[in-house]
């Protein structure tokens, strides 16, 4: 067998675009993956009746219109095409109120009223400098290209959510900051949690909350097609438990968990090296659902149904409370539910007249709660009559998803917890994380900065620092 530049273990957006940065530079790069398809997280599927075609894991992609990476590759010529649905998101209260996040600053801040001066002082420097900003937020920590903007932008991302909710008055508004700072899947409380709300908020107002046409698996598609066409060569159904079965290399780049790097056999960690990655921390998992429905969701504000995702936890109040109680590892009730329906905007996912629905929850790591019947009555609080539109489900547990992506470590989909301790020093406190304690071996999952979400930053940036530190390549973040 050949020798190559580099080795790439795991084909999440993070695998590819490591391996799409090194295929740039003209070297030789084996991609190799467990599973018989590509795309980790980026998978579409019919799991439930013939014709429906559900997102497995991720859906919606703010962060993957917003990547710098990714908009710096020609993925339209490899058929990827997006949808923007009228609204980013909505969220229902039961009063009566939905907050909108709109694709526009203009149209949100209007609609959030006596609300709408705040919400733009948080998101207003993020949208027009986010060029610039961009590569500090989606970056390991190093010296800022522009202190002062982040040092701006950091001002009030740093902040718990719950602190910064206290600025809004309604209850539209504090819900709508709320669902959006839950995406972090941690307690509102936590320090940083503002970070991610005002970050979702911007990109969506910049780029919109858009959805793959044809699924989530068209995002790996073109990738794959992209890297492909550079040279790059791949290898499927090739699980790696010991790396001394991999072809010759210079470079070896895994996108696994720290938990999956101390289970690899022929890896000489450090014994420092080892207690450092074993006191890395995951955080919640998630539930997920996805049903085959026989028409649209019958939302009480139809308004739902033009929105990329639905936020389903009703008030502030509500959704602190679920986020708290899942992190602290106890039953939820009433979870925080994300909502999508694809199908509306996207007719390839459905047979016609029929629909396409997809669910997911925050729940301790590891629960073996069954959430299913938990989400839909939550869902059925704000449309009535949806258990009457089910005509196949399908659930994912989170030691299902964790099977079915041994990345999701009891269901956490963000690769360890992203609060202040673990946001930038994942998986460990170094000048650069990416790098193992073994000089030619990295680590490019999303357990590195800037952590979860579909964007390749953290693919891209591990695959800088190796190319730099073994190739004498320097390329520009």
């Amino acid at each position: 067998m050949r020798k190559f530049d580099a080795i790439i273990i795991g084909s999440g957006p993070n695998g590819l675009a490591a391996a799409i940065t090194f295929q740039q530079q003209g070297l030789s790069t084996l991609l190799v993956e467990g599973a018989d398809t590509i795309g980790g997280g980026m998978r579409t599927k019919e799991l439930t009746l013939q014709g429906f075609q559900h997102d497995v894991c991720s859906a919606i992609h703010p962060m993957a219109m917003a990547s710098p990476f990714f908009r710096s590759l020609p993925l339209e010529t490899f058929g990827l095409s997006f949808v923007k649905p009228k609204y980013a998101a909505a969220h229902p209260l039961l009063g009566g109120e939905t907050g909108i996040l709109y694709h526009s600053l203009t149209e949100t801040v209007q609609a959030l009223g006596p609300d709408g001066d705040v919400y733009r002082r948080l998101v207003e420097n993020v949208i027009e400098h986010w060029d610039e900003l961009a590569p500090d937020i989606m970056g390991p920590l190093c010296l800022p290209k522009h202190p002062l903007l982040l040092a701006r932008f950091g001002l009030n991302a740093l902040r718990p959510a719950s602190w910064t909710a206290r600025r809004f008055s309604t209850a539209a508004a504090k819900a709508l900051w709320a669902g959006m700072a839950a995406h972090g899947i941690q307690p509102l409380t936590n320090w940083t949690t503002s970070a991610i709300a005002i970050v979702l908020s911007a990109v969506g107002n910049k780029y919109g909350w858009q959805i793959p046409v044809g699924g989530s698996q068209s995002i790996a598609n073109a990738l794959l097609q992209y890297y492909q066409s550079l040279g790059g060569e791949v290898q499927t159904d090739f699980w790696v438990e010991d790396i001394r079965d991999l072809p010759a290399y210079k470079v070896l780049l895994c996108d696994m968990t720290p938990k999956q790097l101390l289970q690899l056999k022929g890896v000489d960690f450090t014994n420092s090296y080892r207690r450092r990655l074993a006191r890395y921390r995951q955080g919640m998992g998630v539930f997920k659902v996805d049903w085959a429905l026989s028409e649209m969701t019958p939302f009480k504000d139809l308004r739902c149904q033009e929105a990329a995702t639905v936020h389903l936890g009703n008030t502030y109040a509500e959704i602190v409370e679920s986020e708290r109680l899942g992190h602290l590892g106890r039953q939820v009730d009433r979870p925080f539910v994300l909502f999508s329906q694809q199908s509306a905007f996207d007719r390839s996912r459905a047979p016609e007249g029929k629909h396409t629905g997809w669910a997911y929850c925050h729940v301790p790591n590891g629960s073996t709660i069954d959430y299913t019947e938990i989400i839909e009555n939550q869902i059925e609080r704000f449309a009535p009559g949806f258990k009457d539109t089910i005509l196949a489900k399908h659930s994912f547990s989170p030691a299902q998803l964790e099977r079915y992506n041994p990345n999701y470590i009891g269901g956490d989909i963000n690769g360890g917890v992203m609060d202040i301790t673990q946001l930038y020093s994942r998986p460990i406190l170094a000048l650069n994380p990416y790098r193992t304690a073994l000089e030619n071996m990295y680590i490019c999952s999303s357990s590195t900065p800037p952590g979860g979400g579909v964007h390749g930053m953290c693919g891209y940036h591990a695959a800088r620092m190796a190319l730099n530190e073994h190739f004498g390549v320097v390329v520009k973040r």
